[in-house]
């Protein structure tokens, strides 16, 4: 997760790792219903019905191109949202917080359905994790800085780019 603004050094360090790794990397892609699986199979959540939560999963996606290409043709996003409780694999995740998320509560998990989106408040570590099990899909190979953090998130949980996250 990029929690500070990119510097010179961080780009050319990005494309530098992009270009170790483009022609390695096959698209592995997961879709949102898998990682709504693979959280809920890993912590346990409460679904919020709210509006506005809603929102910020659906105006993320439809206000950015790159995301809106993600969606089927004449699609619009689908979003499901959750917290993450703090209770069994849950506690790591709020006992290891950043101190950019100190004052955060309740870890908040939105995902588009038909995009993959995800969205992440509240720890860096689930994102990260998020981020190495999703994959990368044909238009994020050609991405420099998502390729490279997502080396960075496997290698963050001791993966290799040929191990496959959701399997271990």
């Amino acid at each position: 997760m990029i929690t500070k603004k990119p510097t010179h050094q961080m780009l050319e360090e990005w494309r530098s790792v992009w270009h170790k790794y483009k022609d390695v990397l096959k698209p592995n892609r997961k879709s949102g219903e898998e990682i709504i699986y693979y959280l809920s199979s890993r912590y346990a959540l409460t679904e919020i019905n709210d509006k506005s939560a809603y929102d910020v999963i659906f105006k993320s996606v439809m206000s950015s191109e790159f995301l809106k290409e993600k969606l089927p043709a004449g699609a619009v996003p689908v979003p499901k949202t959750y917290y993450v409780l703090n209770q069994g694999n849950g506690e790591k995740l709020y006992q290891q917080k950043d101190e950019a998320f100190s004052d955060v509560e309740r870890i908040f998990v939105g995902i588009d359905l038909l995009s993959g989106y995800y969205h992440v408040e509240g720890s860096s570590l689930l994102w990260d994790e998020l981020c190495a099990f999703q994959g990368l899909d044909e238009a994020d190979l050609k991405n420099y800085v998502k390729t490279a953090q997502y080396i960075e998130c496997l290698e963050r949980f001791g993966l290799s780019v040929s191990d496959d996250f959701g399997e271990k």
